[in-house]
């Protein structure tokens, strides 16, 4: 059987996870992040899991769809660039977050970039964890032929709560289309993201993948309803940690054209800063 161009980064990328088990320094799994003050402290791992989190990074991913719904022998694969920083204005600490997808392969949209989403959200501190809320945007930068064609803004809230080595939480996510592209079908959607992670020891953690359950207005029906697990490991490479991932997951929102099994493997390069 010949393997497909598009799954070659994936299976690289599952083999990178595999040596990144027997390399670089092992992290405690109680060390914390040198911003971390005390209130509601996590450890590096947990903080590397939770989109609250103070904790500035950069993940490089790899997302491939390897079946959809409907469709026989397609399948499609996406790299995609995620930054998170951390900044202050007054009293108010804030996370901003871009994810910029670039399509390196797809049944139905041209190789390139495809639309980036940006959000802001403002964290505050709890006894029990933490939580967060602030606006999400939808920036049209994948255009006629890798985009939606449209300007969409909403709010942002989410939390998590910790309990040992388990986090656990949610985070949602809404966008509604303000300007666009009036031949364009508008982005009117709901996505709620649960957070579960279990540090397992030794830098090792296990917990849901990144499932985003996602309600399209628009046609009134749910547009993904995914199930999938995450595994990752947390080493440090000099002084830099880098947490690897690797995903699984299967999405049960039976429709023509939308993927039913992926695969995500990620590099998290984490910058905890004093």
């Amino acid at each position: 059987m010949k393997t497909k161009p598009t799954l070659l980064p994936t299976l690289c990328a599952g083999l990178l996870f595999a040596v990144s088990v027997f390399a670089g320094q092992e992290i405690p799994a109680d060390a914390k992040p040198a911003s971390d003050s005390g209130k509601g402290s996590q450890s590096l791992g947990q903080a590397a899991e939770d989109p609250t989190a103070s904790l500035m990074s950069v993940q490089l991913a790899d997302w491939y769809t390897a079946r959809f719904h409907g469709l026989d022998d397609e399948d499609a694969n996406t790299v995609v660039l995620r930054s998170a920083i951390p900044f202050q204005t007054g009293d108010l600490n804030h996370i901003l977050r871009a994810t910029i997808p670039f399509i390196t392969d797809s049944p139905f949209l041209d190789s390139g970039l495809s639309d980036m989403t940006l959000f802001d959200l403002m964290v505050f501190d709890q006894s029990w964890g933490r939580w967060g809320v602030g606006p999400v945007a939808l920036l049209p930068t994948g255009g006629s032929k890798r985009g939606a064609e449209q300007w969409a803004l909403g709010p942002a809230i989410g939390f998590t709560a910790k309990k040992g080595k388990l986090l656990w939480g949610a985070f949602n996510q809404n966008l509604f289309t303000y300007a666009g592209d009036n031949d364009r079908t508008p982005v009117n959607v709901s996505v709620l993201q649960p957070i579960v992670s279990y540090g397992l020891g030794h830098g090792w953690s296990v917990g849901c993948s990144e499932m985003t359950f996602t309600y399209d207005y628009e046609a009134g029906r749910w547009a993904s309803l995914p199930l999938g697990a995450k595994f990752a490991k947390l080493v440090k490479f000099g002084k830099l940690p880098v947490q690897f991932s690797l995903q699984y997951e299967h999405d049960f929102a039976d429709q023509r054209g939308t993927p039913e099994d992926t695969i995500r493997f990620a590099m998290k390069f984490l910058f905890p800063t004093r």
